[in-house]
């Protein structure tokens, strides 16, 4: 059978996750890597690795990882699109999703491609799971309380605020569905803390929650790529009342990100042009292999 050639647009931390989980799929091969710009001196793990800053300098690409920041997203995918090469990303501003799915759903078509948005673990799986638990207990409430982690998304965000040397946003739960950020900031010289500050907290990234922000020397001493979520929904099944579900992880987040997305990609070669959420991909097709072995093993 033959595989996916896939191009890892973006080499940051989702990008070098990416790059494993390609090299590791059994149906994958990697075509290259897409960088701004190509460095003199490249990681070793990029050792072999065609580096290029055009994704038309890769030969028979027919799947791209877009690993970029959540807002260069739109842009990267429609010119991908295309080319008639099929996208997978992990835009993560849950307001705008579903503009971004209509705004990319005609290029796709017309070019006979597929683009999965939002393919990360929320939005992306932990929309699934609640998907299934609505389907579970039809009324009720569920809460999703993220971390205590870092956000990259976020991070990315404070990242691009004039002023900003680097940055590194935490989610904490207040619990409720409801979370507060702790950002700190390592500020370039002469920046205006005060001025960064209303930057950040004005963002809508952060605009819906309570946000303090704290001027750091080093960021890098705070690092660290953990994150989790806790999904609970209490509801009725039927005129069943009391019914209770929990479901709980701690993950490395970037690692998780790059491989739900190369298994979206997966999903995304056997779907018909067009844009897709996760939440409407059969869970089926994320899988590997035979259609008839997995129902064996796991129904």
């Amino acid at each position: 059978m033959s595989k996916l050639r896939v191009a890892v647009v973006g080499y940051g931390n989702v990008g070098r996750y990416a790059l494993e989980a390609v090299q590791a799929a059994p149906d994958m091969e990697l075509a290259g890597v897409v960088r701004r710009r190509v460095l003199a001196a490249s990681p070793p793990e990029l050792a072999g690795v065609k580096v290029v800053t055009d994704i038309g300098e890769l030969e028979g690409v027919q799947g791209a990882l877009l690993c970029v920041p959540t807002r260069s997203v739109p842009e990267y995918a429609e010119d991908i699109l295309k080319r008639g090469i099929h996208t997978v990303d992990s835009y993560d501003i849950h307001g705008e999703l579903a503009d971004l799915r209509k705004r990319l759903d005609p290029v796709a078509k017309e070019h006979g491609a597929v683009a999965v948005i939002s393919a990360g673990w929320d939005p992306g799986t932990d929309s699934m799971v609640r998907g299934m638990l609505e389907f579970m207990a039809p009324r009720g409430i569920t809460y999703t309380n993220f971390g205590p982690g870092m956000s990259m998304g976020h991070s990315v965000a404070v990242k691009a605020v004039p002023g900003v040397k680097d940055a590194l946003s935490l989610t904490i739960p207040a619990g409720m569905g409801t979370h507060k950020r702790a950002v700190y900031v390592e500020l370039e010289p002469g920046a205006d803390f005060a001025a960064v500050e209303r930057a950040i907290k004005t963002d809508p990234y952060f605009a819906k929650d309570e946000t303090r922000v704290t001027q750091v020397e080093d960021v890098s001493q705070l690092i660290d790529m953990g994150h989790g979520v806790v999904m609970e929904r209490k509801g009725v099944s039927g005129a069943t009342h009391n019914q209770l579900f929990r479901f709980e992880m701690r993950i490395n987040n970037p690692a998780l990100t790059a491989q739900v997305m190369v298994a979206s990609l997966r999903a995304a070669a056997r779907q018909r042009p067009g844009c897709y959420t996760m939440l409407e991909i059969p869970v089926i097709d994320f899988l590997p292999g035979d259609r008839d072995e997995w129902i064996r093993k796991l129904v």
